[in-house]
């Protein structure tokens, strides 16, 4: 279930990357809005999933303490679900705005995708850290 959520994680945010140019027809932010809510939901899923093991199984929350790209992957996983400042909200002023005028929504749209590629790298990253944890790298304890 965690690998599942992080690949609808991934597959939103590629989805978001990909419908944000720089002409954002209504119908286009829709989509995205949409895309945004599928990665809001995987992301909560995957956050929950992968707290389980940490309180419940496996080694316990003294091996998740006590590892470096444990504690990078948490912490690259919060920027990731954190939308600064939120897509949905620019999305709707840069929709709004598109009904208006097209001067100022190109300058909103490269925000946007810039904030999607911040959120992409943080996933990868994510998935370094975690390949790192598997193999026992970064491991600093008794």
């Amino acid at each position: 279930m965690h690998h599942g959520a992080a690949f609808a994680l991934v597959s939103a945010l590629v989805s978001e990357r990909i419908l944000s140019r720089e002409e954002l027809r209504l119908r286009d932010a829709r989509r995205i809005l949409n895309a945004d809510r599928v990665y809001g939901i995987a992301a909560g899923v995957a956050l929950v999933v992968g707290a389980l093991p940490v309180a419940f199984f496996e080694k316990g929350p003294q091996s998740y303490l006590h590892s470096a790209p444990s504690i990078a992957k948490t912490s690259l996983f919060d920027w990731a679900t954190v939308d600064l400042p939120d897509t949905r909200v620019l999305l709707v002023a840069a929709g709004a705005q598109a009904r208006r005028a097209a001067g100022g929504q190109r300058e909103k749209m490269k925000w946007i995708r810039l904030v999607i590629l911040g959120e992409l790298a943080c996933v990868a990253l994510v998935i370094l850290c975690a390949a790192l944890m598997a193999r026992g790298v970064g491991y600093v304890g008794s």
